[in-house]
C-alpha cells in the first residue's frame, strides 16, 4: 500500500510534465499533431487499406496538413508579416516555404506516390524530434521501445535526407510526363522548377544540392568507358551541360 501510494504522484507527475511542456509550447505542439496527423494520412495513401478512393482523398489531405504546418514553421521563423519584396525574398530562403509552395503544387494534381514521400518523411523525421522532447519531460527514462525507434529513426537521419532530395530531384521529369500524358497542368513544370531552384539554394538543406553533384558525377563516370555509345555520351553530356545551365547560383 505504501509502495503504490508513493508510485502514484510520480506517475501522475510524469504526465503532467509533458502537459506543462505540450502548453508552454503551443505553437511547436501544433505543429506536432499537424505532423502526426500528415504521416497518419500519407500512410493510408501509401498503404490504401481503405480503398483506392479513400487513398486519393487522404493523398489530398496530407498535403493540406503539411502545407498548414509550413505555414506555422515559417510564421515561426518570420513572425512579422510586411508585404514587401525584402520580406518576400527573406521568406523564399526558408524551408518551410518551400514546403509550403511544394504543398500547393501538388494538392489538386493527379495522387503520384513519388510527391507523398519528402511530405511523409520529413513529417516523420521532425514529429520524432518533438516526440523524444515530450517523453523527456515526461520521464528520463519512459516507453523505453518507443524510444528505440525513435533513436534508430534519427539514426538514419542523412540517408532519410538523400532520399527526400532523390524525390525532388526526379519529380521535375514526373511533372513534365504528367503533362504530356494529360495528368498535369500546363504550369505545374514550370512552378515545380522554381521549387527545385530553391531547394537546390537551400541554406539549411544542402541535400539536393549534393545529389546533384554526386549523380553527374557517377554518370560522367559512366559515360567515359569505352563501352559507351558515342551518342549515348554526347545525349548526356549535353544534357548535363543543360542542366549546369540552370542551376542558380549558390553564394
Amino acid at each position: 500500500m505504501a509502495d503504490s501510494t508513493q508510485n502514484g504522484p510520480m506517475q501522475g507527475g510524469a504526465g503532467g510534465g509533458a502537459v506543462q511542456f505540450l502548453m508552454a509550447n503551443k505553437l511547436d505542439t501544433a505543429m506536432w499533431i499537424s505532423r502526426l496527423f500528415t504521416v497518419y494520412c500519407s500512410a493510408l495513401f501509401v498503404l490504401p487499406l481503405l480503398g483506392l478512393h479513400e487513398a486519393a482523398s487522404f493523398y489530398q489531405r496530407a498535403l493540406l496538413a503539411n502545407a498548414l504546418t509550413s505555414a506555422l514553421r515559417l510564421h515561426q521563423r518570420l513572425p512579422h508579416f510586411q508585404l514587401s519584396r525584402a520580406f518576400l525574398a527573406q521568406a523564399l530562403l526558408e524551408d518551410s516555404c518551400h514546403y509550403l509552395l511544394y504543398s500547393l503544387i501538388f494538392v489538386n494534381s493527379y495522387p503520384v506516390t513519388m510527391s507523398i514521400f519528402p511530405v511523409l518523411l520529413f513529417s516523420l523525421l521532425h514529429a520524432a524530434t518533438y516526440t523524444t522532447k515530450v517523453l523527456d519531460a515526461r520521464s528520463s527514462n519512459s516507453l523505453p521501445f518507443l524510444r528505440n525507434l525513435l533513436e534508430k529513426l534519427n539514426a538514419n537521419q542523412q540517408n532519410i535526407l538523400k532520399f527526400i532530395a532523390c524525390n525532388e530531384i526526379f519529380l521535375m521529369p514526373a511533372t513534365v510526363f504528367m503533362l504530356f500524358s494529360g495528368q498535369g497542368s500546363l504550369l505545374q513544370p514550370f512552378i515545380y522548377y522554381r521549387f527545385l531552384t530553391l531547394r537546390y539554394s537551400s541554406r539549411r538543406n544542402p541535400y539536393c544540392r549534393t545529389l546533384f553533384t554526386e549523380l553527374r558525377i557517377v554518370v560522367e563516370h559512366l559515360i567515359m568507358k569505352p563501352s559507351c555509345p558515342v551518342f549515348v555520351r554526347r545525349l548526356c553530356l549535353s544534357s548535363i551541360s543543360f542542366i549546369s545551365r540552370l542551376a542558380p547560383t549558390v553564394a
